[in-house]
């Protein structure tokens, strides 16, 4: 495929952190002028407020490479910068995310991993598709990593894949969510919802050191077991509720799905026991530390509360 038979309109997505769109910003947003002018591509930045941002590439295909490549070589420049003071030895790769519809990326991949890895072999860089699609979206995060030379290759590689299997179907664009998330207040703290997960609020230097280490903010589909730091050294105690029988299909949800969320925010063991003969309630028995025992109260509440209210599933 020649050059100029790929010139043709493209849009491409990133995923980056704050930081990383603060550095392609630039002082009074000099930079990303620079690379829009020298790219020719058109480069928007998604609202701010949110831990993640997604930036839009959209051109002809040399325009994307070009202003590709300035965002590689910037974040190299960042790596380079941070490295002056530090005492690691090893320079750390350049990393982007990209954002493709889940549709185009079996093509990606290839029969048996065969497409992947003739680009990973034919360009040197690490190349890797979450097998998870970003939270409410039909999309998948693709994350590519080494020298920019390297990444600049792949990115071509992976816009040719792209031309050759446009997205099937309508594609749900991944929107990251806002960090003004709701904080809510259990065993004497309070904690923010950052997509699946509680955080302990008071202290917002432990976010920032969730968010250096990407756990709640990497939509790759890990789940952290509970969340740790969460009052670990308190004894577990139990906590038992009495439920209404027509009230529990709420907090169960489809096939599991609601109690299994509020296990996982709370970090608590919930039980519901069967139904007893003869009884209109069902007794549901949560274990854990007193935070997380309050969490899974005050989620359990926010259902009961939503249901009867009606304002129908949360």
């Amino acid at each position: 495929m020649t050059e100029s038979g790929l010139n043709v309109t493209l849009t491409i997505r990133l995923l980056m952190h704050g930081k990383e769109v603060g550095s392609i910003i630039g002082k009074k947003g000099e930079t990303v002028k620079k690379m829009r002018e020298e790219s020719g591509a058109r480069i928007n930045i998604s609202e701010g407020n949110c831990p993640e941002r997604i930036v839009t590439i959209t051109g002809p295909t040399d325009a994307i490479f070009k202003a590709f490549a300035m965002i590689a070589f910037k974040f190299e420049e960042d790596i380079d910068n941070s490295m002056t003071n530090s005492t690691a030895t090893s320079k750390p790769p350049v990393t982007l995310r990209l954002v493709v519809p889940a549709s185009q990326c079996g093509s990606l991949i290839g029969k048996g991993g065969s497409k992947i890895k003739e680009i990973r072999e034919s360009t040197g860089a690490q190349v890797q598709v979450a097998g998870d699609m970003l939270p409410n979206s039909t999309e998948r995060a693709v994350t590519i990593s080494g020298m920019p030379d390297a990444i600049i290759q792949c990115v071509k590689q992976i816009c040719v894949v792209m031309l050759e299997s446009p997205p099937k179907g309508a594609t749900i664009p991944y929107r990251p969510k806002p960090a003004s998330a709701p904080v809510i207040f259990a065993g004497g703290q309070a904690y923010t919802i950052q997509g699946q997960y509680a955080i302990p609020h008071p202290d917002l230097t432990k976010l920032h050191q969730l968010a250096m280490q990407h756990t709640p903010f990497t939509p790759l589909g890990q789940t952290t077991p509970g969340f740790p730091g969460l009052d670990a050294n308190n004894p577990a105690s139990t906590h038992e509720l009495a439920i209404p029988n027509d009230l529990i299909g709420c907090i169960i949800g489809r096939q599991g799905s609601k109690i299994n969320e509020i296990r996982q925010m709370s970090g608590a063991q919930i039980k519901i026991a069967n139904a007893a003969e003869g009884s209109t309630e069902r007794q549901i028995t949560i274990t854990g530390s007193p935070a997380n025992i309050s969490l899974a109260q005050y989620l359990i509440n926010a259902r009961l509360t939503s249901e009867v209210s009606g304002m129908g599933p949360l």
